[in-house]
């Protein structure tokens, strides 16, 4: 698997209950025939946006939330997710548990039953061949996936018939229903035999710019730097959606993006950061849900460079960030303060994590008696090394840049600078084969969001085994006690136990600190009042588009 990951944005959002509201202002007037009460709505087309550019359109080789939210729309699952953010059956006809016999009561047999008449959007046939040659693209070292984690727990497959597709396992791996070609997280979708059979490799195959998929939406275009326009998919199983056209409008700079909202060249912005949703919830025309969601912005230390490897650093930059003030400044009061990833909402949430407050008198006392001095211009130095630190971040988030200029009024104080990179989104996230920055790990510290996952299993991200370009372990952090707890959820197929096994991970991180959550997040969509039928769920919320229309 891989998970989901966003430009950095600081204030989403207040974790409550879901609420919708609508703006209150005027907005034009419509005629009882067509029923929409805007007279600039594009009848049956969709126009968003998320503040993010892309690097790829193929599921296999990218983890952008921007990416999940289209694949959603176009790719080839097994499982969706539902309102409640239940697995729900796709291109398989039931979610295999071991009550209904599609897991073995040992763990390490799965077995999907796919469903017929399934076509490609080039209207070829779909059916278990295209299962099992996906994994074994998945798997193949000269394709640069992220994460294989999971995956490479598949010792043998065995296709019986061409609708069923049996997995059998080294170890139990209750994940596989999120992993396995489930549209939650950022993993690989099934991917069409018929196309990518072909290459060596699928790393430069022009699939990846125009990729078919089986969903109730194809895409027709990729305009670079522009948009990604979508149509129905005339062969999707379950008939046709009421959309005749999505397009995604790449708009990296959000204040552009506030601009087109009202100039109402777009119908939808999500996720919105709260700096912005103070000026655009009264937004004539348009109205808007929040809802809790399943993301946390996060501040992350490359733990092997020097300057953070010592827990005491890292930890007297926790005690220095006054993330409250983050929240209330940046965030214009929407935002959570908590110390752990998992969302409030989520069944394995552990409200026993104390908070670190901020206390700069603390900061300066740790690291005076950790050894760390300050030189004639305030840097505090130890052995050589300086703490001058080098913060990656992505361009054209004028949010960002303004945390990030608090941030530096704080650490300042306690004698450590920040060197400010800022990347392309694109860029920020490739993968290490083609030269990404986060996953590169030539910086210090680095802004941006993660996705959780519907059941609580964060080892694509603090494993061991997943530090790049092994996975998406960025921190490089290696603490065994929590890797034993990650790798321990994989074979406890009952929430409660995976409960059990997070609560000992978010301690392990609180304690070690190789990341810094700044705030829990909400999600926010400003929209087009024409847009009807639109109830995302937390994890997917694109999952349920059929009847969406506008």
């Amino acid at each position: 698997m891989k998970r989901l990951a966003a430009a950095a944005t600081l204030g989403l959002l207040l974790i409550a209950g879901c609420t919708q509201s609508s703006s209150n202002s005027t907005t034009t007037s419509t005629t009882a025939a067509s029923g929409r009460v805007n007279s600039w709505t594009q009848p049956h087309v969709l126009r968003y946006a998320t503040a993010e550019d892309i690097q790829t359109l193929n599921t296999a080789l990218g983890q952008q939330t921007t990416l999940g939210l289209m694949s959603s729309l176009t790719a080839a699952w097994l499982i969706k997710w539902d309102h409640q953010n239940r697995p729900i059956p796709e291109i398989a006809t039931q979610v295999p548990t071991q009550a209904n016999g599609g897991v073995s009561a040992d763990g390490l047999t799965i077995t999907y039953h796919l469903r017929k008449g399934v076509r490609w959007s080039d209207g070829t046939p779909l059916n278990g061949d295209d299962i099992v040659w996906s994994i074994h693209a998945i798997l193949n070292p000269a394709n640069n996936v992220v994460s294989r984690t999971g995956w490479d727990l598949i010792k043998r497959i065995d296709e019986p018939n061409k609708y069923t597709v049996i997995l059998h396992l080294s170890k139990p791996y209750a994940p596989f229903v999120v992993v396995f070609f489930s549209s939650a997280g950022a993993n690989p979708s099934i991917l069409p035999e018929h196309i990518l059979a072909q290459y060596p490799n699928m790393n430069n195959a022009p699939f990846n710019a125009l990729p078919i998929g089986a969903g109730p939406f194809m895409y027709k275009a990729w305009n670079r730097g522009q948009d990604v326009v979508m149509v129905p998919n005339p062969y999707y199983w379950h008939g046709q959606p009421k959309l005749t056209e999505i397009d995604f409008e790449i708009i990296p700079d959000r204040n552009t993006l506030t601009t087109q909202l009202q100039a109402h060249a777009l119908d939808m912005w999500y996720p919105v950061p709260g700096s912005y949703f103070v000026h655009l919830e009264s937004l004539p025309g348009f109205t808007y849900i929040r809802q809790p969601a399943y993301y946390y912005n996060h501040l992350d230390f490359n733990v092997t460079r020097p300057g953070v490897s010592d827990p005491i650093v890292r930890r007297a930059l926790e005690y220095a960030l006054d993330r409250k003030t983050l929240i209330a400044k940046i965030g214009r009061g929407v935002g959570i303060l908590q110390e752990e990833p998992a969302p409030r909402s989520a069944p394995y949430y552990d409200p026993n994590i104390p908070l670190v407050p901020f206390d700069i008198a603390k900061a300066n006392q740790i690291l005076d008696a950790d050894g760390w001095t300050r030189g004639p211009d305030g840097i505090r130095a130890k052995n050589g090394v300086r703490l001058d630190l080098q913060l990656a971040t992505s361009a054209g988030t004028q949010d960002t840049d303004n945390q990030i200029t608090l941030i530096q009024q704080w650490w300042k104080q306690i004698g450590v600078s920040l060197d400010v990179r800022r990347y392309e989104t694109p860029q920020l996230f490739a993968p290490v084969q083609d030269g990404g920055i986060i996953y590169g790990g030539k910086w210090d510290i680095v802004l941006f969001a993660w996705g959780d996952d519907p059941i609580g299993d964060y080892s694509f991200i603090y494993a061991c085994d997943e530090i790049p370009p092994n996975g998406q372990n960025d921190p490089r952090w290696c603490n065994h006690t929590a890797n034993a707890a990650m790798h321990a959820l994989y074979s406890h197929y009952d929430q409660a136990q995976r409960n059990a096994d997070d609560a000992i991970l978010f301690a392990q991180l609180a304690h070690d600190l190789p990341m810094i959550v700044t705030s829990s997040r909400e999600d926010i969509y400003v929209f087009n009042k024409d847009l009807k039928n639109f109830h995302p769920n937390a994890v997917t919320p694109f999952d349920d588009f059929m009847n969406v229309d506008i």
